[in-house]
């Protein structure tokens, strides 16, 4: 092999820096390991609560502290943190969720909210064509306009969209065709702005790790938060409004009273609620009674007791007359809900002169080095804000005068530019605050008097927190709420239970391949399983340096990669073996048998490859997650097996040592085979027609378990006490619902997956508050009785019961999901097509290997509808079934182009042999790599089947059926396939 000291040297490199950067998750888990010693040793009890807390004020405290240093650089747990290793929703809990910004709310607020009958029916009637059609929602609503109006109305007619509003952009006189694409534009920058805008609440959220990002044109935006806990507070962070606001401010020397007397008021209520407890508190240890005698020497000053707001809390106090500021305090971060606590307390408000009583206290939407700094709004009664965004025409990002620093311009319509010249001239010299979501952007000083309705507002931007300003400010014109069309919560301890499953079936799988490659190869075996040790280091490491994130089907395939990444060193390891038998000396033997194996294992790998770009394309979440460990590790395991293993095997075989590629046991397996299977071709078509005749029964009267992905529905996972029955608990349910829900055994007996379409059209935050309220009351008596409804919900739980998962998926999307399926499955079938008849030349080759994965897809779609109602486990027809189809489609690939590959090979080798040999002693010579890699991976997927977790088995269940079936066809199916039409095209040339 050339170039081995550059091979060596990257190999050394990539094991290094995979290292450096799995260094950070064990790094981040030792500083939270000294944070729950922390918590122990510093809380007063037990409780989870409690012990929780007392974690997060350790992690904030060292949040910006260095806490580890490698001698070239220092880094804080923040910076930690973000670098570890990225764990899916599944695994750590949390929401994901898709996001839909209404087009519709859009383009009514566009129209100011319009009238006009046509407009109303056109909106309504597109609302209802989206539910069963996969065009967007403008493109139907144009439709359905034109089929309303009958050309009797114009879409820029004044009671539309011809309004004052949009004055500037369309006019009366306008055509249809020209308004439709000031509308697409305008549609587009609302969409734009929601992104911006949710982008900014999530990142004020505090999740570690959050993915947010648009998906395609289509108005749907993807959320990702693993870890929150808070799940109603996201869920209503995610849908609410957002509201733009200009209001007058306080300024510090307005509120300096004020904090003085709000912190000795403070004082006295919390020294009579410390009183009120000690009173109650009658008990007292004979230790605390001898310490009170014996007069425990303690400071007779507490700071923080007298000065409990100021303890938190940093007023800006006026140092002289001239020292006016619009921000009257700040904060650590970690202390603002505490402050808002204090401020809102009825004696508290109470001490604001009555000027300032209706003061609104609002938190910087930036934070300095961990401190925020806090301003008071002038209020009132009714909490309407002098201006509101709907005034805003439109906002950018500029630079300053001298071209250095960001700035935001904004322009106002004719009514915004009256109150905002009002506003600045009675605020000349003062403050005015530009306030999104609750939030203080900027709260810069007038300096004078704006009447053009054009401003700047400045502040220590840098230009993508200026751009994002600029876009967020639009959203105020556009108000359209964001509906979460599809959404997956899973509880902390579920995420927990499937990290120790998936890390336990892992563990299995490899120790098995491990021990199964030395005793098949003995000292050649101990080669393959260094490179496979070293291939899942690359695998880890890749995906922790690309931020990837790790799921459970992502953990499957990283295992389902183990079983197949032995498939190259078998291939490699078979060839030698054959060149041995042939008499070659052994470094001739392993240099030709590398040559003469690459081949097959670049065109079963790539092909394998191409289905998981296919699956990375149209999967989402878990499915995604899966495409992407999959593939991540078909090229890692390439190299490993490619060049580690060659490495390690010339490095001791240059050393004149002997090394031989069997054992003992294993020496005379699979060795001289001569099997006539295209003789048994007839027979394996029989068998193969019959199990398709049944199947294919079953699917038309028996059908499939189509989950929520693809008929939509809510679908909760709730963990019970004890046992319950199924259909109990349907019962239980019915009159709430309206009609039975579906209730399945998930796992143990005592979880159940719970899955009903009440309300499935109606969206927001009370819906599926309700709906939980309802299964709450209905299974109330199968639960203890001091189960609360907050511990029943999913999220942070004390208890283990209650909900563990909740998955929602709206109608629209479950038909777009079936509609992304399909198109997965048959391009996958039509690329791999292409492939094989690029690489062999010969159409026949490609219609064998695409009619044996066709045969095998049938079939695993055939046992699903067969059984679904049989077997104990989940067998839901959903995303991840697709991803464990297309898994099969690839699996099945691989082995029929390792056999194409050697028919290719003998045929050029010897010409003069009738085909039916060729084929026969193509499929004879690889039957020994056929077998061991597919016992292999058996192997690997019963393990994962086994120990793996619930939510996974349906998935795990559908590969097993496919590597058995995959296996099959390649020897029966897509070989006899292409030798039957090679010969018939033979037949006629010949006539």
């Amino acid at each position: 092999m050339q170039n081995k000291g550059l091979i060596r040297l990257f190999a050394v490199i990539l094991s290094v820096v995979c290292l450096y950067q799995l260094s950070f998750t064990w790094l981040a888990k030792n500083v939270e390991k000294d944070a729950v010693i922390y918590a122990e040793s510093k809380a007063e009890s037990t409780d989870p609560e409690g012990l929780g807390k007392m974690e997060r004020e350790y992690l904030d405290s060292v949040a910006n502290t260095p806490v580890v240093n490698l001698g070239f650089a220092e880094f804080t747990y923040n910076e930690v943190k973000e670098k570890e290793i990225n764990l899916g929703l599944d695994l750590k809990g949390g929401i994901n969720a898709i996001l839909e910004v209404s087009v519709k709310d859009i383009l009514f607020g566009l129209s100011n909210e319009s009238k006009n009958p046509v407009f109303n029916e056109a909106l309504n009637n597109a609302a209802q064509a989206q539910k069963n059609s996969d065009k967007d929602y403008l493109q139907l609503f144009y439709e359905e306009f034109d089929k309303a109006s009958q050309g009797s109305v114009k879409l820029s007619d004044p009671s539309i969209f011809g309004n004052k509003s949009l004055k500037d952009k369309i006019n009366f006189k306008m055509s249809d065709d020209e308004v439709k694409p000031i509308l697409q534009e305008e549609v587009k920058g609302s969409i734009n702005t929601a992104f911006e805008v949710l982008r900014s609440r999530i990142d004020r959220f505090g999740v570690t790790q959050p993915n947010i990002q648009r998906i395609g044109e289509s108005g749907r935006i993807l959320i990702e938060l693993p870890g929150a806990k808070d799940i109603d507070r996201v869920r209503k962070l995610l849908q609410s409004t957002a509201e733009l606001q200009f209001w007058e401010v306080f300024t510090n020397q307005e509120l300096s009273q004020f904090f003085l007397s709000a912190n000795t008021k403070l004082a006295e209520i919390l020294k009579v609620e410390d009183e009120v407890e000690d009173a109650q508190d009658t008990t007292q240890s004979e230790e605390d009674e001898i310490d009170d005698l014996l007069g425990e020497v303690k400071d007779s000053v507490n700071f923080e007791t007298a000065n409990p707001l100021f303890s938190k809390l940093f007023p800006r106090f006026p140092q002289s007359q001239n020292d006016i500021s619009s921000i009257i305090a700040t904060a650590s971060v970690k202390d603002t809900a505490e402050i808002n606590q204090y401020l809102a307390m009825k004696e508290i408000r109470a001490l604001l002169p009555a000027e300032q009583k209706y003061a609104k206290f609002a938190w910087d939407a930036k934070a300095n080095n961990d401190f925020i700094s806090l301003y008071a709004l002038k209020s009132n009664r009714n909490d309407e804000a002098p201006i509101q965004g709907d005034v805003i025409s439109d906002a950018s990002q500029v630079f300053d005068q001298l071209g250095a620093n960001p700035e935001v311009s904004m322009t106002m319509n004719s009514k915004g530019t009256k109150q905002w010249a009002k506003m600045t001239t009675a605020n000349v010299g003062k403050f005015v605050a530009v306030v999104l979501d609750d939030y203080v952007y900027s709260a810069p000083r007038v300096n004078d008097a704006i009447t053009t309705g054009r401003t700047s507002i400045m502040g220590q931007f840098t230009i993508d927190e200026a751009q994002d300003l600029a876009n967020a400010l639009k959203s105020g014109k556009l108000p359209a709420a964001a509906r979460i069309i599809q959404s997956d919560v899973v509880g902390p301890s579920l995420g927990q239970e499937a990290i120790d499953s998936g890390t336990y079936s892992f563990i299995i799988a490899l120790i098995i391949v491990l021990i199964w490659m030395i005793f098949y190869y003995g000292k050649a075996g101990i080669f393959s399983d260094i490179a496979l040790a070293l291939n899942i280091l690359f695998i880890f490491g890749v995906l922790t340096s690309f931020g990837a994130v790790l799921t459970l089907p992502g953990i499957a395939g990283i295992v389902l990669t183990i079983g197949m990444s032995v498939d190259a060193n078998v291939l490699i390891y078979e060839r030698i073996k054959e060149e041995l038998n042939k008499g070659k000396g052994l470094k001739e033997s392993i240099n030709d048998g590398f040559g003469g194996a690459l081949s097959s294992i670049l065109d079963a790998n790539i092909t394998t490859l191409l289905t998981g770009i296919i699956l990375y394309v149209f999967g989402t979440g878990p499915v995604k997650g899966f495409a992407t460990t999959l593939m991540i590790g078909i090229v890692t395991s390439l190299f490993s097996a490619i060049f580690i293993t060659r490495l390690l095997i010339e490095w001791y075989v240059n050393k004149d040592r002997k090394l031989t590629f069997n054992t003992n046991i294993t020496k005379n397996w699979f060795k001289d085979i001569d099997v006539d299977f295209l003789k048994k071709r007839k027979m394996s078509f029989i068998i193969s027609g019959i199990i398709l005749v049944i199947g294919l029964g079953s699917l038309f009267t028996n059908g499939l378990n189509y989950g929520v992905d693809f008929k939509g529905g809510r679908t909760y996972t709730v963990r019970f006490e004890d046992n319950v029955s199924p259909p109990e608990i349907a019962n239980s349910l019915k009159d709430a619902f309206e009609s039975s829900p579906e209730v399945k055994t998930f796992g143990s007996a005592n979880q159940l997956k719970i899955t009903t379409k009440y309300k499935i059209d109606d969206y927001g935050v009370e819906v599926e508050d309700e709906i939980q309220q309802l299964l709450y009351n209905g299974l109330g008596s199968y639960f203890p009785e001091s189960l609360s409804y907050e511990q029943f919900k999913p999220g942070d739980k004390e208890v283990n019961l209650g909900i563990m998962e909740f998955y929602m998926v709206g109608p629209t999307i479950a038909d777009d999901i079936k509609q992304a399926a399909f198109w997965a499955i048959i391009g996958s079938l039509i690329v791999v097509f292409i492939y094989i008849l690029i690489r062999f030349r010969k159409w026949q080759f490609s219609l064998g290997a695409v009619a044996a994965v066709f045969h095998d897809v049938l079939i695993v779609l055939s046992i699903f509808s067969l059984f679904y109602k049989i077997l104990p486990f989940d067998m839901e027809i959903g995303q991840s079934f697709i991803a464990a189809i297309l898994t099969v489609v690839g699996y099945s690939l691989n082995d029929t182009v390792v056999i194409f590959d050697r028919i290719r090979e003998f045929d050029n080798k010897h010409p003069m042999w009738k085909y039916s040999r060729t084929v026969n002693t193509a499929l004879s010579s690889t039957l020994g790599r056929t077998v061991n890699t597919s016992l292999t991976t058996l192997i690997v997927l019963l393990a994962i089947f086994i120990f793996g977790g619930d939510s996974i088995k349906g998935f795990m269940f559908a590969l097993i059926i496919g590597v058995i079936v995959g296996t099959y066809s390649s020897l029966f199916i897509a070989s006899p396939i292409m030798y039957d039409t090679t010969e018939k095209l033979n037949k006629k040339k010949k006539s």
